[in-house]
């Protein structure tokens, strides 16, 4: 899977997030990128008690600390390197990770893109 371009490393700084779309087993589904203490992570934008977004469609997806990721409809708490939801009703759930790499200072999806 050659997979598609998200974003330039340079356009996620320490502490942002950025949404995309992709298909994943014929579904059509939202993931996020995000910069935690400079490392990138990926996830689907799907909280692990309800499947709704974590966001409100905002792209906020840190909690006022900036040391997790919090589900803005129940308050779920998910670690960001690992997904782990730490607290809240999902515990011990883990958010759906996407895989992704890097290529000469660009973020590649190996997702099926969403075709626009």
């Amino acid at each position: 899977m050659t997979g598609f371009f998200a974003a330039k490393v340079t356009d996620l700084p320490p502490g942002q997030t950025l949404k995309f779309r992709f298909v994943r087993e014929g579904i059509r589904r939202e993931g996020f990128l995000a910069n935690f203490n400079a490392t990138i992570v990926a996830y689907e934008n799907v909280c692990r008690h309800v499947p709704v977004t974590l966001d409100y469609g905002d792209n906020r997806f840190f909690e006022k600390s900036g040391n997790y990721f919090i589900c803005q409809t129940h308050g779920a708490i998910y670690e960001p390197l690992t997904g782990l939801c730490v607290r809240g009703p999902c515990g011990g759930a883990s958010l759906k990770k996407i895989e992704f790499e890097l290529r000469g200072g660009e973020i590649w999806i190996l997702e099926e893109a969403l075709a626009v």
